[in-house]
């Protein structure tokens, strides 16, 4: 399973599954159709399924073309979307896998950022590989998503359901953030030198207009504060002693930054 990311809107990425043997694709968050369209153009593949994580317009807004284009493919989304992912088929909850190629992936629901909102997970099928989560907008590189629909607790669930993968899993996530998160990051975990390597490291891609996505959760577990409520540092700098506290009040000054 090759994948490909497709820049699109303001800083969105689509993501395009691809079986070269059987020439079939699926397509995470189509944010558009066109560019997807293109793609498999090029490619000579056939759209088998449309893997969506939520319901909000820059990550389904292609489906209807899409679907036009290539009506035997399968929507997917979350269960507690019913009725907000357009074309949707397959309603999907925790613990259930779907298959794509020869590689199977496990549904995590993960809302907060929206309440029906999950996430792909492909586990590795040898040591020699990575995992690859397919997250939308619950993790993002450097940060999480805003609160529109969940709690604190919520994503303080749903974000420790994906610290708890493997380190050596990609994280897929949907928007090119990476830069701004970590400026964030630095303002309240100033004494984290892994982190300010890191922003060194993110400061030169974007300088060349090159993509942070996917990063490495191993990365993100030293370096993310939103999967850092529990550490005596962040804890200090929002001056909160829980975990679901520290969350919020992290949230909220991301909110505000």
């Amino acid at each position: 399973m090759q994948i490909y990311s497709i820049p699109v809107l303001s800083d969105n990425y689509i993501f395009l599954l691809y079986d070269r043997d059987r020439q079939i694709a699926a397509v995470v968050d189509p944010a558009e159709a066109r560019p997807v369209l293109q793609m498999l153009e090029e490619l000579g593949a056939e759209l088998v399924a449309i893997f969506n994580t939520h319901h909000h317009g820059d990550h389904v807004g292609g489906n209807a073309q899409l679907l036009a284009r290539f009506p035997s493919a399968i929507v997917y989304g979350g269960e507690v979307d019913r009725g907000r992912i357009p074309g949707q088929q397959v309603f999907l909850k925790a613990g259930d896998r779907i298959e794509f190629s020869d590689r199977s992936a496990e549904i995590l629901f993960v809302p907060g950022h929206t309440r029906a909102h999950i996430a792909y997970y492909f586990a590795p099928t040898s040591s020699a590989e990575s995992g690859e989560l397919f997250c939308g907008d619950t993790l993002f590189s450097g940060g999480c998503g805003r609160l529109f629909e969940g709690t604190p607790e919520q994503m303080v669930r749903s974000l420790s359901q994906i610290r708890a993968l493997p380190d050596q899993t990609r994280i897929w996530c949907a928007h090119e953030y990476t830069l701004n998160n970590l400026k964030f990051a630095l303002a309240v975990d100033r004494g984290n030198a892994e982190l300010q390597r890191r922003f060194k490291e993110v400061q030169e891609l974007r300088s060349h207009d090159q993509a942070t996505i996917p990063s490495m959760l191993g990365t993100e577990k030293q370096t993310n504060p939103f999967l850092r409520w529990d550490t005596p540092a962040i804890q200090r700098a929002m001056q909160r002693s829980t975990e679901v506290e520290t969350f919020a009040e992290l949230r909220r000054q991301k909110d505000r930054f």
